[in-house]
């Protein structure tokens, strides 16, 4: 009886589970339908008409994977403003498409919602502006006021126009993380840690109050050679020299007394606009620049989504004919097991590169890394698969994007040869290993952990405190770990383990200088690097094919219903609006940080519990 009744509701769940999913299956179904027989908007690109860049969101290398139904929940509740991920390589090629369109007579730089960036991403942008330039067409800037990296950009216009009320906020390179030791001392937390290398601070906000000063010195040189870059580059392309960029605040005050605090009068007065020009102003001036829409209210245009839809094809395909150059992604913190696109998992880059090697069409890889480590095992698996790359004949090249440390370097080491950018972040050749106990904390309200086991090994847990031979071991496995790197290094760039040491310790660099310490080959950027990998397998010709997650079917109807809102950025990330707001966004910052500590816990998955992670690269993303 009580078999048949377990039976029965069975049946009724079972049936239940198979209606809703019909009902939803038939939903998308008719979505679908509706999609396709839709007209839609057709997009015309009239002739003569501005491209306005307007790019909305942070610039990576890989867009995050989401669930395709979220994202469409997300996309039809989000503001206007949310941010959405945007890939470097859309930004390029939109560019250089444009350079050659008859159509395109001039590009809007559009940067308001372009959070920060790190400068090789930037750098790779206005290349693509300058081929633009030199066909003759006009780039405008216009805003309400410029950041960092925004005036970054901006600065390669042939006019940086801004509102008379707006503001340009360049305040170089620093970092200044939270440190929590007196916090988790009130709460009696007990802290385990095990390190290698007099630079590695990634565990010193555990530690200490305030950051150490091999820390200091070793941040102070590769953020001055960030800065000097950034100063260089702009000054090379604007009306002034770097004694322009205002470093102490005596120097910022008597300006801005100059200008009787009108930060746009300071602006134009420093010659880091060229004019201060209201949205009706702009508006007019590219009506009489490239004519206007049929309506008559605004400019001929097209948007930087509209005209990407034109010239990216909505299906890749996958010339089977032709040999290839593949590209890998490895974007994000490094953790063991399986990861999305977007993140790197041990298990499913490694499948990645697996699925490389076993393409007989592709004849050589990059890796395009944008990592600031993680997992020691987990970086292993993947550099164990770039080593089976190069045992089948296939020719590896390690492009680093904005970062390359730590783990990032990890599994950057094998490959022939290693591009980077001149102010990618790499190095922190370093390892460390953490974990807290509570039984301080639970025992202030009066929960306790006692009983027995067989062995002196067995129990334990978070609750106990760490058997002191046991954090002996534990620091034996943290040193051999750090030597573990040192070989690998010393075995792939020809160095002695001596030799590695002296520029390890968890020391980072930027790659200019990594490069004179023998760690980079070469620099340059992802094109660079894919024209490099071509000519070691010796191709003239070749396409480049990105090896890609496989989805489900069920994930590939879906993406291919929702489209674009399948890779909307659940980052929730914000931009500040104005300085009138900075108080706030400092507030903002604090809380997002605290989160982002918290949150960044589940990446501490180590199966070995030792880590090659590099703090100091968070600026860099």
């Amino acid at each position: 009886m009580i078999a048949k009744v377990f039976k029965g509701i069975w049946t009724g769940i079972n049936f239940s589970r198979r209606l809703v999913l019909n009902l939803l299956f038939l939903f998308l179904v008719i979505i679908f339908i509706v999609s396709v027989s839709s007209d839609g908007d057709k997009i015309i690109v009239e002739e003569g008409s501005v491209l306005r860049l307007n790019l909305n969101g942070p610039i990576v290398e890989e867009k995050t994977y989401v669930d395709p139904i979220e994202a469409a929940i997300n996309d039809a509740t989000a503001s206007a403003d949310t941010p959405t991920e945007i890939l470097l390589d859309d930004v390029i090629e939109v560019i250089n498409e444009a350079s050659q369109d008859s159509r395109i007579s001039a590009i809007l730089l559009d940067l308001q919602e372009m959070p920060k960036a790190h400068l090789n991403k930037l750098k790779q942008i206005t290349k693509a502006l300058d081929t633009f330039k030199a066909t003759g067409k006009k780039v405008i800037a216009s805003g309400y006021y410029y950041t960092q990296a925004q005036y970054y950009i901006a600065a390669h216009a042939d006019e940086i126009a801004m509102h008379p009320y707006g503001s340009v906020l360049i305040e170089g390179y620093g970092m200044y993380p939270l440190y929590f030791k007196d916090a988790l001392e009130k709460l009696e937390v007990t802290q385990h840690i095990f390190r290698v290398g007099t630079f590695k601070s990634a565990v010193e906000p555990f530690i200490r109050n305030d950051m150490s000063e091999a820390a200091k010195e070793a941040n102070r040189v590769w953020l001055g050679a960030l800065w000097n870059e950034y100063k260089q580059d702009v000054s090379a392309v604007r009306p002034f020299d770097e004694s322009n960029f205002d470093e102490t605040m005596d120097t910022y005050l008597a300006k801005m007394q100059a200008a009787n605090g009108d930060a746009g009068k300071y602006a134009l007065d420093n010659k880091w606009v060229d004019s201060l020009k209201t949205n009706q102003q702009i508006r007019q001036q590219l009506i009489d620049l490239v004519g206007a829409e049929e309506d008559g209210k605004t400019f001929k245009q097209v948007s930087f989504g509209e005209y990407l839809s034109l010239v990216k094809p909505p299906i890749e395909f996958d010339n089977p004919m032709t040999e290839k150059v593949a590209v890998v992604v490895a974007k994000g913190t490094i953790v063991d097991g399986e990861r999305r696109a977007g993140e790197i998992g041990g298990d499913s880059t490694a499948a990645l590169l697996r699925k490389a090697r076993l393409d007989d069409k592709v004849k050589a890889v990059v890796l395009r890394i944008d990592s600031g480590g993680g997992s020691m095992f987990a970086s292993e698996v993947i550099r164990a698969e770039v080593l089976a790359l190069k045992a089948a004949g296939k020719p590896v090249i390690a492009s680093m994007s904005s970062v390359a440390a730590s783990g990032g370097y990890w599994i950057a080491s094998a490959a022939n040869e290693i591009w980077a950018a001149p102010s990618t972040i790499t190095g922190s050749i370093g390892v460390f290993g953490t974990f807290m106990t509570f039984e301080d904390t639970l025992a202030k309200i009066g929960v306790y952990s006692d009983g027995v086991a067989t062995t002196e090994m067995a129990g334990f847990s978070i609750t106990r405190p760490l058997n002191e031979k046991m954090a002996q071991v534990i620091q034996m496995s943290v040193e051999e770990a750090y030597e573990r790197f040192l070989n690998v290094v010393a075995d792939a760039r020809n160095m002695t383990p001596e030799q590695v040491d002296k520029i390890a310790q968890g020391r980072v660099w930027i790659a200019s200088q990594a490069q004179e310490l023998g760690l980079v080959d070469k620099l340059g950027n992802k094109q660079d690097a894919i024209k490099a990998a071509a000519e070691l397998a010796k191709l003239n010709f070749y396409e480049v094919k990105t090896i890609k997650q496989s989805l489900s079917p069920q994930e590939q109807m879906l993406q291919d219903i929702f489209g674009s809102a399948a890779v909307k950025s659940v980052l929730g990330l914000e931009t500040q609006k104005s300085a009138v707001l900075a108080s706030q966004a400092n507030l903002q910052s604090v809380i997002k940080q605290l989160s982002s500590e918290v949150e960044n816990l589940k990446d501490y998955n180590d199966p070995q519990g030792v880590y090659a992670r590099c703090l100091e690269c968070t600026v860099a993303q």
